[in-house]
């Protein structure tokens, strides 16, 4: 086996490895956290774990934009779309197919008016483009599937009281809500802000930030010109292209 062939082979290891380790520990921290009550939980330890939960389900976006370019099983294409779907489908009942082609999109026209992602005019603020990125992606079949599966979340782990309710709206619908916005504001708000008030820009922009700031903030999504000019690299390569890219232009 070639070297190529070995480090192939090597990063679709580690992109399933992290994908079966995200996808596990979404669904126990979802069961252990909705079978306990919360309320004998100190705020600190709520805190942890809404902020477990919210990365646990960025993680899970993650995965599945990896597999939207053809990452986590590069020989097996339908697999691969198949762990998209289900990991789009867990994060928040989005359709993969869309997403997709949304994506794809995306980098076809970064921060032109025929990116998905990036709004024009220029004047609209964050919020603004907050909102357009989720309507976006978060549409009525989404909401009305996301709002059954929390309804069944209650019915199953507590039956219809208040108590339960506020136990999916805490472990459930407050970490999608933050994941989000984590989404929006590391993976493109921020790196793409002067490419849309300056539209000759070349290239998007990485966030400044250590590695293990990088991997909390956003499974380094951050380090958004390194996966733009190298969509072909997972998410965990992208470290590693950015130091090489540095030690190149280090100013």
């Amino acid at each position: 086996m070639s070297a190529g062939s070995r480090a192939a082979s090597q990063r679709v290891t580690r992109g399933l490895g992290f994908a079966a380790a995200i996808a596990i520990a979404w669904i126990a921290s979802l069961v252990g956290l909705l079978s306990l009550d919360f309320r004998a939980l100190s705020v600190w330890e709520l805190t942890v774990a809404v902020l477990l939960r919210t990365q646990l389900q960025t993680g899970l976006f993650i995965i599945g934009h990896d597999a939207m370019h053809g990452l986590l099983c590069p020989r097996h294409p339908r697999w691969n779309h198949r762990i998209g779907t289900v990991m789009l489908a867990l994060y928040a009942a989005l359709p993969y197919n869309l997403c997709r082609a949304n994506h794809h999109d995306h980098h076809r026209f970064t921060a032109t008016a025929a990116d998905p992602d990036v709004p024009f005019p220029s004047s609209l603020g964050a919020l603004s483009w907050y909102r357009q990125f989720m309507l976006g992606y978060l549409r009525f079949p989404q909401m009305a599937a996301l709002l059954a599966a929390w309804s069944a979340l209650v019915l199953l782990f507590g039956g219809i009281t208040a108590s339960a309710a506020l136990h999916v709206l805490l472990f459930c619908t407050l970490p999608l809500l933050l994941s989000s916005l984590q989404l929006f504001v590391f993976g493109t708000y921020l790196p793409h802000r002067r490419q849309r008030a300056t539209p000759h820009a070349p290239h998007p922009d990485s966030l400044d930030l250590p590695i293990g700031l990088s991997l909390l903030a956003c499974f380094h999504f951050g380090y958004h010109r390194e996966h733009h000019d190298h969509p072909e690299l997972a998410w965990f390569e992208l470290p590693e292209a950015r130091r090489a890219r540095r030690a190149l232009a280090p100013t």
